[in-house]
């Protein structure tokens, strides 16, 4: 750890409460740690002197307070991905979304209350590429504790946390994109709890150990924290019973492989009652392109599962992973997960206000002043929405805009569905010379759509084939989903609608659309503030695939958002 204090005041005890709540505090100390990882060491940013960052527990109904002293050479945000921020977007994090980011040597402090949700969640940055290695699981406990359960209360609970990591420092193959106009070199290894396992070169204890006892069960948090790639996920010998994703309550859905997308989480139950030895737990990429595909990571990363008093010349026992491209094993997990609605849950929203069609993929966009390489021709790789590729502003935060009315910083209108129908999911249908200037060339923007405080909006979240097919997992900030409908090809409401789950739907806060394909989500705009929409790809969202949400305050004070933190960050 190397610390001698090892921050005593980042995990400070429960220090006061009113009822039944309490106010949870904890300080991030953001910092260059030197860490050797495949044979080689590199100085990156990180929380308290780990990677992963340390684990945040509250009880559902707890505000949270993070002090973050930046002291890191970089910009830092932190975003606490899934959790409503119900009238405190300010809290949220995303940089220049809700917040200037906090300059090296500042700091700040998130203060938000945690309402409505229990389950697995994360934190992370979300400044540049800075969540390879400054992200850590965020656990809401039931306010009754875990007898409150709706399954049996499990022996342990461990995160799993699913990442990636680069050699070659990943700010420099991330600008080193930027200013040739392509996408970032891949990644070197997949890590579980920051350690890669030992199939990479000098890891052989750089491997994350569980010890199990026979009989006993285990509730896996399981996160995906990668930068850029959804994976499969499988321990030896062991099925799963997947109870929850994405901190909500689903029905028992037993199964021998966990599929999950950047910013997903998945609770998962594993009973140890395999024969004493020690399993692989192993997790490798699911590749959605169309084949052949781009050049990526095609390695293994392992923990290992040992039983108790397991004698040490027992054997490994490793899982039979799927192949990188089994789209049909992933789709049928996504779409196989249904909610558990116990009394006093959310239902789906039978009423629709707003609805909204988002044709979202690849494109070309002009070169922009720093992108020396780029081909000042041809352009450089773009992702758009309805062809607006989305621009962060640079002058003032959107919610520091919104909240103060400041012109000149964004407009709200975003276009309710794309300028051009055509065959979104065929990569050569309709791409006519006539189409394909406007489907192949976007231009960069800062637009948003304005919603109306408590109306019922639906999105149709469609993929497109132009300059490249995969599924695409969409985060929202501020509000859980329904998921009401996917599937393959081109979105046709007429026979969509037929499909449509209205009794109990997955909930998400990130969904990952069907490769070539589309989703159905409707969600209650009930929380005022400004809410990012982007896919979770960090070398999409960094190439604009993103568009917001200005939701607008509700009749009284209590739906009203207040002003921002005296301490918020400045530009």
């Amino acid at each position: 750890m190397g610390r001698s204090i090892f921050f005593l005041v980042s995990a400070l005890a429960i220090i006061g409460s009113v009822g039944h709540a309490a106010v949870v505090e904890y300080t991030f100390e953001v910092a260059d740690l030197t860490i050797t990882r495949l044979c080689q060491s590199k100085a990156v940013p990180a929380v308290n002197g780990t990677v992963p960052g340390p684990t945040v527990k509250v009880k559902e109904g707890d505000t949270l307070k993070v002090h973050v002293i930046n002291k890191s050479p970089y910009n830092m945000t932190i975003h606490w991905h899934g959790v409503f921020q119900l009238l405190s977007c300010w809290a949220d994090g995303p940089n220049m979304i809700t917040q200037c980011p906090i300059r090296p040597g500042k700091t700040y402090t998130y203060r938000f209350n945690i309402t409505g949700q229990e389950g697995t969640l994360w934190w992370h940055a979300h400044v540049s590429v800075h969540r390879a290695t400054v992200y850590g699981a965020l656990v809401i406990r039931p306010r009754a504790g875990p007898k409150a359960y709706p399954f049996p209360k499990p022996y342990k609970e461990i995160p799993i946390l699913l990442g990636e990591w680069w050699t070659a420092d990943v700010v420099a193959v991330d600008n080193q994109a930027f200013l040739s106009g392509n996408a970032p070199n891949v990644s070197d290894a997949y890590t579980i709890n920051g350690l890669p396992g030992d199939l990479y070169n000098c890891s052989h204890k750089d491997i994350f150990k569980l010890e199990v006892e026979q009989g006993k069960t285990y509730m896996l948090r399981i996160i995906n924290a990668a930068l850029g790639n959804q994976l499969f996920f499988k321990v030896a010998g062991h099925s799963l019973t997947v109870v929850a994703v994405d901190a909500s309550y689903t029905k028992p859905y037993k199964t021998d492989v966990v599929v999950i997308a950047p910013g997903q989480t998945v609770d998962a139950l594993l009973v140890a009652d395999a024969p004493p030895a020690r399993y692989y737990m192993a997790a490798q990429p699911y590749i959605s392109t169309a084949l052949p595909p781009p050049p990526f990571d095609n390695t293994t990363t392992t923990g290992i599962v040992q039983y108790k008093f397991t004698t040490p010349s027992s054997q490994y026992v490793l899982p039979t992973m799927p192949s990188f491209f089994d789209t049909v094993l992933a789709e049928n997990f996504y779409t196989n997960l249904t909610s558990l609605i116990r009394p006093g849950d959310p239902t789906v929203p039978l009423q629709v206000d707003e609805r909204i069609t988002i044709v979202y993929g690849f494109g070309i966009a002009p070169c922009q002043p720093a992108q020396l390489l780029c081909n000042q021709t041809a352009g450089a790789l773009a992702a758009c929405m309805n062809n607006v590729s989305f621009q962060s502003p640079r002058a003032m935060s959107l919610l520091e805009a919104h909240f103060n009315g400041v012109g000149g910083i964004y407009t709200s209108d975003f276009p309710s569905r794309s300028p051009v129908t055509f065959d979104y999911t065929n990569a050569t249908a309709g791409l006519t010379a006539s189409l394909m200037p406007q489907l192949m060339f976007t231009a960069k923007g800062t637009k948003v759509t304005k919603l109306k405080y408590n109306s019922t909006v639906e999105i149709v979240l469609q993929n497109t084939a132009v300059l490249g097919i995969e599924n695409h997992p969409m985060h929202l900030h501020g509000f859980n989903f329904f998921v009401l409908a996917q599937g393959f090809g081109n979105y046709d409401a007429t026979t969509a609608v037929k499909s449509y789950n209205l009794v109990d739907p997955q909930v998400r806060n990130t969904l990952g659309v069907p490769t070539g394909g589309w989703a159905v989500i409707r969600f209650i705009a009930n929380n005022p503030g400004v809410w990012i929409l982007h896919c979770h790809l960090d070398a999409h969202l960094s190439v604009g695939l993103a568009t917001a949400f200005e939701v607008e305050n509700g009749p009284t004070p209590e739906t009203t958002l207040p002003p921002p933190p005296w301490d918020l960050p400045r530009c």
